[in-house]
């Protein structure tokens, strides 16, 4: 098919069959564009659709997200994992309300140059949030193009992924660029679906190299899989005479940066000293049972170790990093999905 009957298509699609009704479309702004598509890496839309809702109410401009503290952010986005996105937030908010006087960069490459904006999402910004031509090459669009120009190879690798925005500029169109991008990510999400594409309905199968060829299975190439490694750890619910835990902040980089976590330790004889440490001592302890939580490079082995404790001093009170919580009455700290499990 030619760019304009490509494009013809997949308008066509829309306007009959396309989602109109996130709550991200309801109005369409830059801003919101912006939130929706970070939320949106790597999380479906029924996920983010309550956390985008309560992120809206909290935060519903630029301003406000700038003014507001990384804890607060990060609460917001507890259980929507990959926190990075949240702490680069953060980030390019203050820029844009502060530097830039709330406007937002229209052009992808300015938009890439705030933290957390790749070129995709730039693009989706652009041409959804301002409604002018900018090619996007998100996870959905990616898997249309892969079949429809049976690009072989794994789209992390980057002649692939070159070929890929090779494909995804090309097609993209200089009107009705806002309909025609999430047209695309529709495409990929209702009917070009990972395991059972509904070809038949498919507006651009005509010029689907993958269907002719009957091989949409192999597209895109996979990544070659590799062992999961495994990391053990001790998650320390230290629990004071009111019944409050103890949580601790983590340094900003790093796994869970920002966030507030249970104190870890690798071995139990590193109890006492710990809480020696901190001025704690031990009344009881339960060991209870191991669980596992998965990073998307390797999963976490956690058990869980309940200690009555009793404070011998005010080191906790004086330290910035550490806070006695009250899961009657909770702080709004950001903590990931495992640590807020075991609070509740």
């Amino acid at each position: 098919m030619k760019p304009q009957e490509f494009q013809q298509a997949v308008l066509d699609w829309f306007e009959h069959q396309g989602r109109t009704d996130l709550p991200w479309q309801n109005p369409i702004t830059p801003y919101r564009v912006w939130i929706s598509e970070i939320m949106l890496q790597q999380t479906q839309v029924s996920t983010v659709i309550p956390y985008f809702e309560r992120f809206m109410e909290s935060f519903p401009n630029v301003e406000l997200l700038a003014k507001a503290s990384v804890d607060d952010v990060l609460h917001h986005w507890t259980g929507l994992g990959y926190y990075a996105r949240a702490r680069n937030l953060h980030k390019t908010a203050q820029l844009i309300a502060f530097d830039r006087d709330q406007q937002f960069p229209d052009t992808v490459e300015e938009l890439s140059a705030l933290p957390g904006i790749g070129r995709s999402t730039a693009g989706a910004i652009r041409s959804i949030g301002f409604k002018k031509p900018a090619a996007i090459l998100d996870g959905n669009v990616k898997r249309v193009l892969a079949r429809y120009g049976a690009v072989k190879g794994w789209p992390g690798k980057t002649v692939v992924h070159n070929q890929l925005w090779d494909i995804a500029e090309k097609y993209s169109p200089n009107q009705k660029t806002q309909e025609y991008t999430q047209a695309m990510m529709d495409l990929g999400a209702l009917l070009c679906t990972k395991n059972s594409p509904d070809c038949v309905l498919c507006p651009i199968a005509s010029g689907c190299k993958a269907l002719s060829e009957g091989s949409q299975s192999l597209y895109p190439g996979k990544k070659t899989k590799k062992v999961t490694p495994v990391r053990e750890s001790i998650f320390l619910m230290l629990r004071n005479s009111k019944g409050h835990i103890l949580l601790q902040k983590n340094p900003p980089a790093g796994l869970w940066g920002g966030l507030w976590v249970l104190p870890q330790i690798k071995l139990h004889t590193e109890l006492a000293t710990i809480c020696n440490t901190l001025g704690l001592t031990i009344r009881s302890k339960t060991v209870l049972d191991k669980q596992r939580h998965t990073f998307s490079h390797f999963h976490l082995d956690y058990q869980p170790l309940r200690v009555e404790v009793e404070e011998s001093s005010k080191n906790i009170n004086e330290n910035n990093h550490l806070v006695w919580y009250n899961t009657k009455k909770p702080l709004s700290l950001g903590m990931p999905a495992p640590i807020k499990a075991l609070l509740d």
